[in-house]
């Protein structure tokens, strides 16, 4: 069995999945999945899907450098994006495992929510690559692992209508104790 980083709040309630070793750019993959946090599971699954096909962007806010400057961006209040089309396919894959796990549980799949979602570097993996003058330089690749908790989300219960207990203080206490036993 497998470790996760995390264990969700209600393991009744909600499912798991996870990739391990996935050959998939990790800073691209801690973007896109930094996007759909929290995020209904439908309307991650829609959002993914427009990124695939450049109808949506990622915003990327620390793996910037270098990204350029895009107009959907501003949707996210944020300047820089790309449409990582690879990423979102793993996480699409991902999601899509995980809906079939809450399926098997017996959870109601249009009430789920990514409740949480980590995406680690992997061990790299190494290549090489031929320079100039008979030098030899590194080409390595950047995998990671993923892990996903859908959940469901509880209905709002309201509250009854009590009246608020004012807090006194254990000195408050003791000086009316003391004034009323006189």
């Amino acid at each position: 069995m497998v470790r996760y980083s995390a264990e969700p709040d209600n393991p009744t309630k909600s499912c798991k999945a996870r990739g391990s070793n996935l050959r998939v750019h990790f800073k691209n993959t801690r973007e896109t999945a930094c996007a759909v946090k929290n995020m209904h599971l439908r309307k991650a699954m829609r959002y993914l899907n427009d990124v695939v096909e450049k109808k949506q962007i990622v915003p990327f806010r620390r793996f910037n450098g270098g990204v350029g400057r895009k107009a959907q961006a501003k949707q996210f209040k944020h300047t820089q994006g790309r449409w990582p089309k690879k990423s979102a396919e793993f996480l699409l894959q991902l999601l899509k495992n995980a809906e079939s796990n809450a399926e098997y549980k017996g959870l109601e799949v249009d009430a789920l929510h990514i409740e949480h979602i980590q995406v680690n570097r992997a061990t790299k993996m190494r290549r090489r690559t031929y320079r100039a003058h008979g030098r030899i330089n590194p080409y390595m690749s950047s995998p990671c692992h993923i892990e996903v908790f859908l959940s469901e989300k509880g209905r709002h219960v309201p509250k009854p209508d009590e009246e608020a207990k004012k807090k006194v203080s254990k000195k408050k206490l003791a000086k009316q104790k003391m004034m009323s036993g006189e």
